[in-house]
């Protein structure tokens, strides 16, 4: 305890407090009242809460002074601190000033009975009163108890005790007892007696529980009751300024100040009367607006704000606010009488103004505060004084303690009513009294009211002189854009934005807020979508509405961040509700209800694998005051200030100095943080608004217009525009108005960056050399375009295939950028949505503003980097769906592709482009002049790496030297040259980029948001001229950095290898160990798919040793054999959960380390991983075969021995087991996909292939042992010789013995799967390709086995003719794959097949003649097959039957009693041979038909569609069944029907041959009607049938399996061939 003397402690304090005592005779109360408040802070909301008392009536000192009392002077215990002392010593004079009266001219006002002054907890009792211990030592008396009671201890009791004068006797009973906080709250009076305390002692205790009892409530009732306020702006109508219900006016009601400053006073104005509410209304506004203009003094009268507590806002409930004005009107003409003053007073009094009211969870309460102001200005009043008539008073006791009570009977009568007002103290003092006049004639006398007129004069001048002098927004500009001053440029990709309660004159100078990238605003408004911010937004600017919970993570980053749709459209995540019957919360509650998910919001934005580190600002855009230590602002302030390490990526903006200081202040003492430099207050937000709006282009900010065809536009709105999240649109004025710097994007282009629209824009400027065009420019833009608009499906494409780095996706942007002002043109930038979001989007662009329009421009979509033509034709189906969805109906093509693709080699053809790596001479010529034109502007030409490539036709020496002088001096040991050897082998094998902040990560550089950044090209140093900028469009959009060409990347990789000792496995082991690539990356997730591709996918051109693996890792191999192993183990260990990555190791171990036992670990890992696929559960089966086939090939063995027999056949009744795993997974698969819409994957024949795959191993096996393999021996057959066999044999008895049905039975469904359906999507079956030589090779092996009569050689002469029987009949049948209606169909499809058909009908003739015990009605089917195939494709041949005949057999059959199984062969031959003659049951065949397909091949034609056999032809019989062969004919070269039938110009040419009959229809709900033969007719492309129900049209009929289709469909209006 510091000795500094009593007196010298005690005496400030004493000083101090009365000084402010003292201030309550003079109105001052509520100041002192709030301070008293302070008291009970705990001392880290001091500060904080200090700095919102801000009173009129105190000075700026004062409340500096009071921060410094406070500071000093809680953290230490009274009375004896030095610091404290010489705190107090140094404010004690100033403060007792300034808390002496306002002025001497007012007289004190005798103390109001019963007012007593407040002692407060520091004031120091009289010296003999102090406590002393025994030893005759002071005891200190702290007031420095928790605020809660509940957290008292023992100590806090005692202390408390003695400081309400309880004995310390009785204080050291309940010390004794150990009496806390809660048990203190729980005493009574019988437990205080039966302490034995004194009376005193108990009085005493049980009269200040009760009012702990009341402080704790009071507390627990909320800070909204004790939150004070500013009030509304003087003179002002449309401030963005609310009233919060039970919050604290922080003036109090006040006299006259500086004649500017205004006076205050509170009416409650509760009546519930609506004429009593009016009348007081316009009492008090009468007799306050008279004082106020008599005194010259500005002031507001507040109506809905309580006397007690004082100041508390409670507002009033108004129905209709006009009745106010009205009757305040009058009031003034019947109040002030006479003309000139009712015309001042007019002036002087303002129109009354309703302030919202908001409830504490900041929605609206319906109440209002009603305020008038007064001002009563010079060159209005003049010199006058004004009386007021007939203003009546109020009998009863004033609610307001500061209205001056006269008796009415005190009126002076003689005076007519009259009365004369002046402000006196807190309130309105009527000078015409009957008891003097003497006062109202000193006040009104001419030198009087002169002077006064004149110190009012002096104060306004005072006022006006006060100059604002800000630079402010020059630090707006410097920190919103990082430093740039330009947003176009800014430092910052994306912004956040943090944003309260707004008011509705706010928003129309939030306008920058549509132009800003924000990717998340954090709406703290409940009501913002009703009328708040969101609204405003929402009206022009795309936004995805969230609540904070769906920013948990439960999943991948990205994936949630893509399902969020985060850096497409903002984020609006509305933070203490409004939305999905959210309820909000108020201050008290909202950290516990809402805080920790909106704590996940922020940690999510906050993350380096979400936004780019340091390359987003977050903006807290203060639209109401934040003057509550629990404001969900705050807390949000502190969250971003943790997760940003500091306040360097925050900007603060307020629109006063005011909310300024609330903020910086609570922020300042709370969380130790000085914001100063990170606001922006001193500015208007109209002026923010310009400011930021300034800081864009003419091109950013002006109006985008996209064309409407004759030279007409239509203007594209911004939320639109935002819309289309996955386009990027081209509009016709894309780059006007815009600043972007030439040079720049001259550079990137042509070092070999992407072409971007400047590019394009700049070389059509005067003095600029056109952009170079490519020879196939003009035959897209002459030739193809035209041609393709003249086809008739809503969605076509022509195809652009280029050479990686040939100027590919320029020649096709250059093609959208010369029709821009023909066709709506956009880039499809994100291919990684469905196709069903692109096609919504793309229909949107073609309609946008055109729906009601029967013709509207053509949407030019360019895509690029599709992995296959498939792809783009499941795009191009989706579009035409959309547009029959959404009923739109045109003759011509609404939607053009634009499908540039990567290939190795391509043909030209009408329909399609190849980009070469040679340049003709005319476009050499075109390089040339460019070449000059650098030359002459001097233009630095040392890193155009891109133009000097295409320039010199690839030249592999050019490349080779560039890449050898760049990469001298590589040592991989450094950071750079390992990061860019990784960019190389990105580049090579997956074509793709690391992401910018990644890069920066690895390399170490620090950036920061408020400096200059260091660029990620310095930290590669020289290795930067090899590399470019770019952006990546995966689920999140970022900016990424790659190798320039691939060219360079290929040879940068050769040189690494050969001339610096990097090997491909060893950059491949540095990208999967090093874990900061996986971590928190931004863009992992699209880097772990570009790896995981670069190791799995191989590709598939031939069935040779190098598809078995990737490229990368066959490459490996090649290089640095047997490091694949490694580097896979290393794979296994970064996707540690990966079924795919495991399966690649056990197909390493089977295939190349032939270590079978270890490929069985890997797979059956796999397949534990992932159940449900079957390509993973096929590889434990193709383990085993593989390990079988190894067996048998290491046997070298002639006759293999009873040993390996047992050991061959077990592993082959496993791998058979096996693939029926994988066939039961495979049709688990098939019906989940049919579930699936849009699912174009296919069904997995791999356990089909397999269990032939193993049957033919049995075959080979067999064939090696002694014993004849076509029978086993009988039970109890004795055969010493051969005994160990035949017990192995017996063993396995029940495999063997279903070895051919096995086999006969995945033949059959193999043709079945191959005939009769084909791809989805016309083109070749690759699917098919890739394994019809395996079972072309097992078939062979199985007719070798089970099938060795030759039928030529059984009939070649009469006697052995006799002979047959019909079991040698059905083996040359199936020998021929004549026993199955597919494999008589699969005819139509071989070359030279004749010969075999002939035979099959010969031996159907033969089975037809036997009798009817011996045959079946699939017999028959079969004969019928064959003579149909025969006659198509041979029609010459004398084994032809009669069509009558084969009609007359059909009819003969048809009636029988039917197999389900034989159903589809019978109706579909049935409805050939039927239909010209238009049977009256071919309705029933035809929907049995369909029937069957669905149960029989519909479950496994996923990804597929019905083979169209037959198409109907002119002629009768068997010439009015046409297939495929017969159409081709008519063809040009190269030309196929089967696999082109979806192309117009095929079906042209058909018509032109006149072969097939043209049928006539009418459309009915999406089908075609064919009166003539009673049925409904499946079209191929129902976006064709685009018109109304009942609509005519004709069409060719093509026979599928799944019942008649529509082809080649035309209107009949439209003149089509007959």
């Amino acid at each position: 305890m510091c000795e500094a003397g009593k007196e010298g402690a005690v005496s400030p304090f004493k000083g101090l407090f009365m000084a402010v005592n003292k201030t309550i005779k003079h109105g001052q109360s509520s100041f002192r009242n709030q301070v008293v408040n302070l008291l009970v802070l705990p001392p880290e909301e001091a500060n904080p809460a200090l700095a919102l008392l801000c009173p009129a009536q105190v000075a700026s000192s004062l409340y500096q002074e009071c921060c410094i009392l406070l500071g000093a002077g809680r953290s230490i215990e009274w009375p004896g601190s030095v610091s404290a002392c010489c705190a107090l010593n140094r404010i004690y004079s100033p403060v007792q000033n300034l808390l002496s009266p306002p002025s001497p001219s007012v007289p004190d006002v005798a103390e109001t009975p019963n007012r007593k002054p407040v002692s407060f907890p520091w004031e120091c009792p009289p010296s003999d009163e102090v406590g002393v211990t025994p030893n005759n030592k002071e005891m200190a008396v702290s007031s420095e108890l928790p605020v809660e009671i509940n957290d008292w201890n023992k100590d806090h009791v005692r202390q408390w005790m003695l400081e309400i004068k309880v004995d310390k006797e009785d204080a050291e009973i309940l010390y004794n007892q150990r009496i806390n906080g809660a048990g203190l709250l729980l005493l009574e009076m019988s437990v205080l007696t039966e302490l034995k305390l004194s009376m005193n002692a108990k009085m005493l205790i049980i009269h200040n529980i009760e009012l702990l009892k009341q402080k704790t409530q009071q507390q627990n009732d909320g800070v909204a009751q004790s939150y004070s306020l500013k009030p509304y702006p003087f003179n002002r109508f449309n401030a963005a300024h609310r009233y919060r219900e039970n919050s604290i006016l922080d003036v109090t009601e006040t006299g006259h100040l500086d004649f500017i400053q205004p006076c205050h006073e509170f009416k409650a104005l509760n009546s519930s009367n609506k004429e009593d509410r009016m009348k007081r209304y316009i009492d008090e506004v009468i007799r306050f607006a008279a004082a106020c203009m008599n005194s010259r003094t500005n002031g507001t009268i507040h109506f809905g704000v309580a006397d007690k507590p004082h100041g508390q806002i409670q507002g009033v409930s108004i129905q209709k606010t006009d009745d106010f004005d009205v009757q305040q009107s009058r009031a003034i003409e019947k109040h002030f009488k006479w003309e000139r003053p009712v015309q001042i007073a007019k002036r002087c009094i303002k129109p009354p103004r309703f302030v919202e009211v908001l409830k504490a969870d900041m929605t609206s309460a319906g109440k209002y505060v009603i305020e008038v102001d007064i001002e009563p200005s010079f060159i209005v009043c003049e010199d006058l004084y004004f009386n007021t008539y007939e203003v009546e008073r109020n009998n009863k006791k004033c609610r307001n303690k500061n209205v001056m009570q006269v008796p009415k009977a005190t009126v002076m009568k003689k005076n007519d009513g009259r009365s004369f007002f002046i402000r006196d103290s807190s309130s309105s003092k009527n000078l015409v009294t009957s008891d003097s006049s003497e006062e109202y004639e000193k006040h009104t006398e001419t030198a009087s009211m002169q002077r006064l007129s004149q110190l009012r004069k002096d104060a306004e001048e005072k006022h006006l002189s006060v100059v604002k002098n800000s630079v402010q927004g020059s630090k707006l500009c410097e920190m919103i854009t990082g430093g740039s001053q330009s947003l176009d440029r800014s430092y910052f990709t994306w912004y956040i934005v943090v944003a309260n309660k707004s008011h509705p004159v706010q928003l129309e100078n939030l306008d920058f807020l549509h132009h800003m990238h924000l990717v998340a605003v954090l709406d703290f408004d409940p009501e913002s979508a009703e009328s708040g911010l969101n609204k405003l937004l929402e009206e022009r600017k795309t936004s995805n509405v969230h609540l904070p919970a769906q920013y948990k993570i439960t999943g991948p980053v990205e994936d949630i961040a893509n399902k969020l749709k985060l850096t497409n459209n903002t984020s609006w995540v509305f933070c203490n509700g409004g939305i999905h019957e959210e309820t909000p919360s108020d201050a008290d509650h909202w950290l516990t209800e809402k805080g920790s998910s909106v704590r996940d919001v922020v940690s999510f934005l906050c993350r380096k694998d979400v936004l780019p580190h340091k390359k987003f600002l977050t903006i807290f855009l203060l639209l109401d005051h934040v003057s509550d230590g629990k404001d969900p602002l705050l807390e949000t302030f502190s969250i971003f200030l943790q997760e940003l390490n500091g306040e360097n990526q925050i900007l603060c903006i307020s629109e006063t100095e005011t909310t300024y200081t609330y903020w910086k202040d609570l922020i300042k003492g709370r969380y130790g943080a000085d914001i100063s430099k990170r606001c922006i207050y001193e500015l208007s937000f109209a002026e923010v608004n310009g400011t930021i709006l300034s800081l864009w282009s003419e091109n950013r900010k002006s109006k985008r217009f996209l064309p409407c065809g004759g030279g007409s536009n239509v203007e594209l709105s911004k939320k639109t525009e935002e819309s289309l999240d996955v386009l990027s649109v081209l509009c016709v004025n894309q780059c006007d108005g815009g600043n972007e710097d030439k040079q720049l994007h001259e550079e990137n282009f042509y070092k070999g960056g992407k072409v971007s629209w400047w590019n394009f824009y700049f070389s059509e400027q005067p003095g600029s050399m056109p952009f170079i065009k490519r020879d196939k420019f003009d035959y897209i833009v002459d030739t193809i375009i035209p041609d393709i608009r003249s086809r008739k499906r809503a969605c076509v494409f022509f195809n652009i295939f280029h050479l990686p780095g040939c100027g590919g996706t320029t020649l096709a942007m250059h093609v959208l950028w010369t029709l821009k002002e023909k066709f709506r043109c956009a880039v499809l930038k994100d291919t990684t949505q469905g196709y069903s979001t692109v096609a919504e989007q793309v229909v949107q662009l073609l309609t946008y503003k055109t729906k009601e329009q029967a013709t509207r421009l053509p949407v030019l979509l360019m895509i690029d980097d599709f992995q296959d033509i498939c792809d783009v034709k499941k795009l191009q189906l989706q579009i035409e769906e959309e547009c029959q969805k959404q009923n739109m109906f045109s003759k011509s093509p609404q939607v053009i592709i634009v499908n540039c693709m990567r290939v190795e080699s391509c043909e030209q053809t009408s329909d399609a482009v190849f980009m070469g790596n040679n340049l003709s001479e005319k476009e050499q010529e075109l390089f040339e002049e460019k070449l000059k034109e650098f030359k002459a502007t001097d233009t630095n030409m040392k890193t155009f790496y891109g133009f000097m490539i295409l320039k010199n036709n690839f030249s592999s020496k050019y490349i080779k030297g560039v890449v050898k002088n760049t990469l001298k001096g590589f040592n991989f040991r450094h950071k750079h040259a390992q990061l860019i050897s990784i960019l190389v082998l990105l580049d090579v094998y997956c074509k793709n980029a690391l992401s910018v902040s990644t890069c920066e990560e690895f390399l170490g550089l620090q950036t920061k948001a408020d400096s200059k950044s260091c660029k990620v090209e310095d930290g590669f140093e020289k290795f930067s001229t090899l590399l470019k900028r770019c952006t990546v469009d995966s689920k999140m959009t970022f900016e990424g950095v790659r190798v320039i060409h691939s060219s360079i990347a290929q040879h940068c990789l050769d040189e690494l290898s050969t001339s610096h000792g990097v090997s491909k496995a060893a950059i491949t082991n540095l990208l999967l160990t090093t874990d900061l690539f996986y971590e928190y990356a931004l863009g992992k997730q699209k880097l772990m798919q570009d790896v995981h591709s670069m190791l799995v996918r191989r590709q598939f051109s031939a069935e040779v040793e190098d598809s078995l693996f990737s490229p990368l890792i066959q490459d490996i191999m090649k290089e640095t054999s047997g490091m694949e192993e490694t580097v896979l183990h290393n794979a296994a260990k970064c996707y540690r959960k990966d079924a795919v990555i495991f399966q690649l190791l056990a197909r390493y171990y089977y295939i190349k380390k032939q270590d079978f036992n270890m490929a069985m670990d890997w797979a059956k890992k796999a397949k534990d991983l992932s159940r449900e696929n079957s390509y993973i559960c096929d590889t434990v089966s193709q383990v085993l075969v593989r390990k079988l086939k190894h067996a048998v090939h290491k046997d070298k063995d002639d006759l293999i021995k009873p040993d390996s027999l047992e050991e061959y056949l077990t592993l082959a009744e496993s791998a058979a087991e096996a693939c029926k795993e994988t066939q039961q997974t495979a049709n688990k698969e098939a019906k989940n996909r049919l579930e699936r819409q849009k699912d174009y994957n296919t069904y997995n024949t791999a356990g089909h292939l397999g269990e032939l795959q193993i049957a033919a191993a049995v075959i080979e096996i067999l064939q090696k042992t002694q014993l004849d393999n076509r029978k086993l021996p009988e039970a109890g057959e004795e055969d010493p010789e051969n005994e160990s066999f035949v017990h192995v044999l017996q063993k396995h008895g029940n495999f063997l013995n279903q070895h051919k049905k096995t086999m006969k039975q995945n033949f059959v469904f193999l043709d079945n799967f191959f005939v009769n359906l084909v791809p989805f999507f016309a083109g070749k079956d690759k699917q098919k390709e890739s394994i019809k030589h395996k079972v072309s090779r097992y078939f062979q092996q199985y007719t070798d086995l089970f099938c060795k009569i030759n039928w030529s050689e059984l009939v070649k002469n009469e006697h052995m003719n006799h002979m047959v029987n019909p079991e040698q009949t059905r083996e040359c049948l199936e020998r021929n794959k004549g026993d199955s209606y597919s494999g008589l169909l699969e005819y139509l499809y071989e070359k030279d097949s004749e010969s075999s058909l002939e035979e099959i009908i010969q031996q159907y003739r033969f089975i037809l003649n036997l009798k009817e015990e011996d045959r079946n009605m699939m017999d028959t089917v079969n004969f019928i097959y064959a003579n149909v195939t025969l006659a198509n494709i041979y029609p010459e041949s004398q084994y032809i039957m009669p069509y009558q005949d084969l009609r007359e057999l059909l009819l003969q059959i048809i009636d029988r009693p039917t197999a389900f199984s034989e159903i589809l062969p019978l109706h579909y031959i049935t409805v050939l041979l039927l239909w010209q003659e238009a049977n009256h049951d071919l309705p029933t065949f035809v929907s049995q038909m369909k029937t069957s397909y669905s149960n029989e091949l519909k479950p496994v034609s996923n990804g597929k569609r019905a083979a169209v056999h037959f198409y109907l032809g002119k002629d009768k019989g068997y010439g009015g069944l046409i297939s495929h062969r017969d159409i081709n004919s008519c063809l040009g070269s190269g030309q196929n029907i089967s696999t082109q039938w979806d192309d117009e110009r095929i079906w042209k040419q058909v018509r032109d041959s006149k072969k097939l009959q043209r049928v006539s229809g009418e459309i009915r709900n999406n089908l075609i009607w064919v009166a003539e033969v009673q049925v409904m007719v499946d079209p191929m492309f129902r976006s064709q049938l685009r018109k109304e129900y009942g609509t005519r049209v004709t069409f060719f009929i093509g026979f599928s399996i799944n019942g008649p289709v529509a082809l080649d469909i035309d209107f009949e209006s439209e003149g089509s061939q007959a």
